[in-house]
């Protein structure tokens, strides 16, 4: 399970991604009086255990608490990891520390190891007995990964038989020869499925592996950086298509690119295909539809229905960017087994932005089993904000603590939530 704190901490990730590192708690600390900043159900509260560190992206930690998370590189300065450790005992971290020399998004602790990914590739640290900082360099996993300027986040997810899924996106919108053109058909077939818009296996107990050592083991994504294992499966969000209405005008408007390329979330099986670039799922119509550029009009459904179908659908540019599974007993019967999905709003929604929340999806047997709600919300700070750029915070990362609460970290300004459910 994918970023659950249930390893004993040994050290630090990644050379990539600054991580921060959370320890035990004692006695159970106090909610902040306004959680924080953030709005959520009622009999949960929250508390800021760590802020200002940056462009925080996705958090892992242990079972004594200590907390790792990943900061990637974002506005001229080089991201890594920062190592949180509380201190005192009140939930809040006090001592931090931060390493590496490059940025990156996914992070996780397994088998005595702390793993992070870079743009191009995934490394380990092996861990000691209490270290904030790993006493050894990193070991290449898997590495010289596609680079590219677009859907470039590399994160992974584990299998309970040595298996290592990681993703690499679509460098493009939809296929077109040059991307993001008005009116011009996408290429068919696509070449860029071959290397990108795809999940590839790799052996988790191999160093030294290349993109061809690996098995692609599902194909047909545009981007999906939140990937988790659940439940003897693998599971993953992906961001939807944009531009709808600018590039295809004569069939779309405004409001439908607002409203229609749902973003999905996947069980994803071998051999599964989820359309990319030939198909994108209609959230109104409930259905995949034919894409514009390969002579979509919104309507038609030829060569769509032999796409692997999603679990679930969420509205259109909402830009899911973590996932994770609840396994905890602290929450209500409810949430257990069921997802938590990270959504960090999209640049291309108009008129006015949508999304920047922490959505439950109840999940059973791989299926849906009850309508998605959004458990927590208030990140962007207006009501309405025309840019993703002007959200107070952008929720990035969750992960569940070793007492079964649940931490969200956000990019904008690098603060930490950890939610708790109040029993009385």
């Amino acid at each position: 399970m994918k970023r659950l704190l249930l390893m004993p901490l040994t050290g630090i990730v990644a050379t990539i991604a600054f991580a921060v590192v959370v320890r035990g708690t004692a006695a159970a600390p106090s909610c902040d009086p306004d959680n924080g900043g953030i709005k959520l159900p009622d009999g949960f509260c929250a508390f800021v255990v760590a802020d200002n560190l940056g462009p925080a992206r996705h958090p892992a930690g242990a079972q004594n608490g200590d907390l790792f998370v990943a900061l990637e590189d974002s506005r001229g300065k080089t991201g890594g990891i920062v190592a949180l450790h509380d201190k005192d005992g009140d939930g809040r971290m006090d001592v931090t520390e931060r390493f590496g020399p490059e940025g990156g998004t996914g992070i996780d602790l397994h088998k005595g190891y702390l793993y992070f990914a870079t743009t191009t590739a995934v490394m380990r640290y092996k861990m000691g007995n209490g270290e904030l900082k790993p006493a050894s360099a990193p070991e290449i996993v898997v590495g010289d990964l596609p680079k590219q300027q677009e859907h470039a986040d590399k994160t992974f997810a584990f299998d309970d038989k040595g298996g290592l899924y990681v993703n690499v996106g679509a460098p493009s919108n939809e296929c077109q020869p040059q991307d993001r053109r008005a009116k011009v058909p996408g290429q068919d077939p696509c070449p860029l499925l071959e290397k990108h818009g795809g999940i590839w296996r790799f052996d988790e107990n191999r160093s030294g592996q290349k993109q061809d050592d690996g098995k692609k083991y599902a194909t047909g994504f545009r981007q999906m950086v939140a990937l988790a294992w659940h439940d003897g499966a693998l599971y993953a969000a992906m961001n939807g298509r944009d531009q709808l209405d600018t590039l295809w005008p004569d069939h779309f408007a405004a409001q439908d690119n607002a409203e229609r390329p749902a973003e999905l979330l996947m069980q994803v099986k071998e051999g599964s295909n989820f359309g990319w670039p030939y198909c994108y799922y209609d959230f109104v119509q409930n259905k995949y539809v034919l894409a514009p550029e390969y002579g979509g009009d919104g309507k038609k459904t030829t060569r769509c229905e032999q796409v692997t179908p999603p679990v679930a659908a969420f509205p259109a540019h909402w830009a899911p960017v973590d996932l994770m599974f609840y396994t905890g007993t602290q929450f209500p019967k409810r949430y257990q087994g069921g997802a938590f999905i990270a959504f960090h709003g999209s640049w291309n929604r108009a008129p006015q932005q949508a999304g920047y929340n922490v959505t439950f999806q109840p999940v059973s047997a791989g299926k849906a089993s009850g309508k998605y709600e959004v458990f927590a919300d208030g990140f962007i700070g207006k009501p309405s904000i025309a840019r993703s750029n002007e959200a107070v915070y952008r929720p990035d990362g969750v992960a569940q603590g070793p007492d079964g609460s649940l931490y969200i970290a956000e990019s904008q300004k690098g603060r930490v939530w950890r939610v708790m459910y109040k029993t009385k």
